[in-house]
């Protein structure tokens, strides 16, 4: 079985022509064979990389050739299926959409993942929020943490005006990577919010080095992997249900119902018994987008 990994990175620096920077950077990932997606912004550039061994090495080596990106953080991760299957290169106005205002500099301080391991293991007195979309907490979460039902993150005000009662606690955000907690944390602070940490590598930098612990469920990664699953312990692998069945689930689909297009949460059984669709009657809809893979 072949083996593959993926390279997750960020970082937040001005980038002085990022369409200038976006065509050359395509034209060398498609002459390289590298798939993946690449967002790069004014602000800085946010992506994920698939290869093999040799291909992400030379990706790693010729990203940090620019002065830039010289000391980026690549956090790595193996996986046996293909995660991408073309390289997009985007020019944003944001490396992630958020809309919100806020000075960088105010970006809270980062807690390692053996801090937060220790928080939990201590019995520290800490909120633990959420710093993603509402979709993505459903299938997995910090143990004890907040969800806000947040649908996009720039609907991330909203979340923080839910969480005033918390202002003089100490609180801790999360994300997938990290790059919304840069802002997320900075937003809170810049609102008054007096003791605020970001685990420093969100998720990933954590259930790498602690799984089986305080991450209950699985992670919502953007690719074609959809979903990964750190946790062996049976009481820990799972968090959500299937919608049609109940049975512990981990799988999101759209349905494919294009009218519907609801997203749900499925077991392998019923997404091939509805046809990938949340009902009968969508199941029944003529108007049903078609099924490329298992």
């Amino acid at each position: 079985m072949n083996k593959y990994k993926i390279l997750s990175f960020y970082k937040y620096v001005d980038v002085a022509e990022p369409e200038v920077f976006a065509k050359e950077h395509l034209d060398w990932c498609l002459q390289n064979s590298v798939k993946g997606k690449v967002y790069i912004a004014k602000e800085g550039i946010n992506g994920s990389i698939f290869g093999d061994e040799a291909a992400t090495t030379k990706y790693k080596n010729h990203l940090t050739g620019y002065k830039i990106f010289e000391d980026v953080w690549f956090k790595e991760t193996e996986t046996d299926v293909e995660a991408f299957t073309k390289m997009h290169v985007r020019v944003k106005d944001e490396i992630v959409n958020s809309q919100l205002k806020v000075d960088l500099k105010n970006t809270a301080p980062k807690l390692t993942p053996e801090q937060l391991f220790n928080f939990y293991k201590e019995g520290k007195d800490f909120i633990i929020v959420d710093a993603r979309n509402d979709y993505e907490s459903k299938l997995g979460r910090f143990k004890n943490a907040i969800t806000p039902q947040v649908k996009h993150f720039r609907d991330w005000p909203k979340a923080v005006e839910s969480l005033e009662q918390f202002k003089n606690k100490t609180i801790i955000t999360y994300c997938t990577g990290g790059i919304r907690c840069e802002k997320a944390s900075a937003y809170m602070r810049e609102h008054g919010f007096n003791n605020v940490y970001q685990i420093h590598g969100g998720i990933l930098n954590y259930i790498q080095q602690y799984p089986d612990t305080y991450w209950e469920g699985s992670m919502f990664v953007f690719d074609e992997r959809k979903v990964v699953e750190p946790n062996t312990k049976e009481e820990l692998k799972y968090i959500a249900k299937c919608h049609h069945c109940g049975k512990p689930a981990s799988y999101h689909i759209n349905c494919h119902n294009v009218e519907c297009d609801k997203l749900i949460i499925v077991c392998q059984e019923c997404k091939i018994k509805y046809n990938y669709c949340c009902s009968e009657n969508c199941r029944e809809s003529e108007r049903k987008r078609k099924i490329i893979s298992g």
